[in-house]
């Protein structure tokens, strides 16, 4: 936890103080000493507004390069390359990903002092959404048929690459709880190895909320899902997280950034995310239909389809899983909050409006508007 006086986007769309201090000079001083990239850098241009680590970009002698840092109970050495194996696969196979940049020993991740660090250049293209907070939806159509369209060419990139699960829980996205048929049981097994979850969890009557507001979201997915095979995928697709270029009348994707979520889900759950991230105004649900962009949301499917179709079966499982796509993401941000950080407060945040009050939404007139107007585009 930090006091520095660096301020970033809340939970609540408020402007709060940063999770974690800004990265400093004399940081900087020690990561030139390893990274040929930092010659001749000393301080920071830009602060990141992000809440959930630290980043920064510096400029030296060699140009621009962009720092992020994270704590070593969130990200250690080992999780971080699983990221970079998986943008170096997708490099290779074409998708505009940002580079990687190595130390002078060839590694794309150093630690030191409790903290992890890796290096990125900086991104082509321009950052249309760069003071757009999070969880602002996606409003032109022809780019959110243009961020499915590019979605579609990662998963179609993605599909050569075989790796493991994610060696930790803590701020990645899974989708293990949608897959099994028994959620409950797995998150008791998984307890053992999540002390920080299950002593959150320890003060809820979270089964008997499993019971009342997931389950009945849940029911039947785990065996549908069986024909949907595994594949590593973005898992955070927001367009704040694609950079842009005009390629005469239109927006195209310059750059794909931020891979922190990746993991092996499946195309549709990475989809699905992408809708649940660019089609509501989950900080505005108040505005009643007004937070609900149909359109938007119709946009990225039709975008997606023109790369890799989907047959009527997987769109109507596409919309059926929506209610539910962010049920493990929403406990692992509960657990990065309540062991990471030590926010009890912003945990209950993560359980209550997060993980409860989005799938309660989508039982709401206004969450069967999205998921009725999905179904019909099968």
């Amino acid at each position: 936890m930090t006091t520095s006086p660096h301020r970033v986007q809340g939970l609540n769309n408020d402007e709060v103080p940063a999770d974690w201090p800004p990265i400093n000079e004399r940081e900087i001083a020690w990561l030139r000493e390893h990274f040929s990239a930092l010659e001749g850098a000393s301080a920071a241009l830009w602060h990141s507004p992000r809440p959930m680590s630290a980043a920064a970009i510096v400029e030296g002698t060699n140009g621009k390069v962009f720092i992020k840092r994270h704590h070593h109970s969130v990200r250690n050495a080992a999780s971080l390359a699983e990221e970079h194996r998986f943008i170096a696969h997708l490099a290779e196979a074409g998708v505009p990903v940002v580079r990687v940049l190595q130390d002078r020993e060839g590694a794309t991740v150093v630690e030191h002092e409790g903290w992890t660090y890796e290096l990125h250049a900086v991104a082509d293209g321009e950052d249309v959404y760069r003071d757009a907070p999070s969880w602002t939806p996606l409003t032109e159509q022809d780019q959110a048929r243009e961020a499915g369209r590019m979605l579609a060419t990662l998963h179609l990139a993605s599909a050569s690459y075989v790796a493991p699960q994610r060696s930790t829980q803590v701020l990645v996205t899974r989708d293990d709880l949608i897959r099994t048929t028994d959620p409950i049981a797995m998150l008791e097994r998984d307890f053992t190895e999540r002390p920080a979850l299950a002593a959150y969890l320890s003060h809820k009557s979270w089964q008997h909320d499993f019971q009342q507001d997931v389950l009945p979201l849940h029911a039947g997915l785990a065996e549908r899902l069986q024909a949907e095979p595994r594949l590593w995928a973005h898992n955070d697709w927001h367009v704040s997280n694609l950079l842009w270029r005009r390629e005469g009348d239109a927006m195209v994707v310059a750059s794909v950034l931020d891979f922190g979520l990746a993991s092996p889900t499946s195309a549709l759950f990475d989809l699905a995310t992408a809708i649940e991230r660019n089609a509501v105004a989950w900080l505005e649900l108040e505005r009643g239909p007004q937070a609900v962009h149909v359109d938007t949301a119709l946009a990225l499917l039709e975008g997606y389809r023109q790369v890799r179709p989907l047959s009527a079966a997987q769109v109507h499982l596409l919309a059926d899983l929506l209610p539910v796509v962010h049920v493990d993401f929403a406990l692992s941000e509960v657990e990065y909050f309540q062991g990471a950080t030590g926010s009890t407060a912003d945990a209950d945040v993560a359980y209550h409006t997060f993980l409860l009050g989005h799938a309660h939404w989508f039982r709401t007139a206004d969450g069967q508007t999205l998921l009725a107007a999905l179904h019909a585009a099968a």
